[in-house]
């Protein structure tokens, strides 16, 4: 489920905005599960500094890899690849909007039905009973 989200130019790498999306929402556990692309020293440390600690997963090649990569966390980040899956087959990438508004109103019209199918089927309800 999403707790907060933040759109950006393409321009602009995620991990300049993770932190601050991070420390606006203050989620409740000290554990934060990042991409490949949030791997480096400064929002590690800016974040520690803060109580949270970032895991990212190594890439194959680097060293110490294996041993880093633990099975279980390798899982979840394949549960929210998942959710990347969803969000794409709701069309979060194929957004037609003729406007920054319009196109922050689809983006958000999308997470909202994504999290409404989310509480939806996490509480086993079914419209066809």
């Amino acid at each position: 489920m999403f707790l907060a989200m933040l759109i950006t130019k393409a321009s602009i790498h995620d991990a300049k905005e993770a932190e601050e999306l991070i420390l606006s929402t203050r989620p409740e556990g000290h554990f934060i599960l990042g991409d490949e692309g949030y791997i480096g020293e400064r929002l590690h440390d800016s974040l520690k500094i803060d109580g949270y600690i970032l895991w990212t997963p190594y890439r194959k090649n680097m060293k110490g890899a294996k041993q880093h990569n633990k099975r279980e966390l390798m899982a979840i980040r394949r549960t929210i690849e998942s959710v990347f899956s969803v969000l794409k087959y709701y069309g979060i990438e194929n957004i037609l909007a003729r406007s920054v508004d319009g196109f922050q109103q689809t983006v958000e019209i999308i997470v909202l039905t994504y999290n409404i199918s989310y509480i939806l089927q996490r509480y086993g309800f079914s419209f066809f009973n």
